[in-house]
């Protein structure tokens, strides 16, 4: 499955992910709307804050990139197995980008802790 990524990104440019994005949360699965992956889908979750995303240069594409900061101790608020990373805007109710894990993440409400890897989405350069 491909990673998702809003139109608003590619409209404002990757600031708006920097500037707006005040959650990650771990999903069940893929969202496709806020909601999803605010609630339906979302195992556990961390705050956000401007200062842990960095913009870029892009890796290969000649693009930019944001990169976000890898978040450590999470504590699961439900069960399930997590395989998505997600960037939301709780404030304006934004699903920015869904990211699927490298390996999936069994996780237990209320027991141990989980962390997020940094993970980046990146803008392809128009040629």
């Amino acid at each position: 499955m491909a990673a998702y990524s809003n139109p608003l990104i590619a409209d404002n440019g990757l600031a708006a992910v920097k500037a707006n994005c005040n959650k990650m949360v771990l999903c069940s699965q893929q969202p496709t709307s806020f909601t999803e992956a605010n609630s339906t889908y979302a195992l556990a979750s961390v705050a956000m804050a401007p200062a842990d995303f960095t913009l870029a240069n892009g890796d290969t594409t000649g693009g930019r990139k944001v990169t976000s900061a890898a978040k450590t101790g999470i504590v699961p608020a439900v069960s399930g197995t997590a395989n998505h990373a997600c960037w939301i805007d709780t404030v304006n109710s934004v699903l920015y980008y869904a990211q699927p894990l490298a390996t999936a993440i069994a996780l237990t409400a209320g027991q141990g802790t989980v962390d997020i890897s940094a993970f980046k989405d990146e803008i392809r350069a128009v040629a």
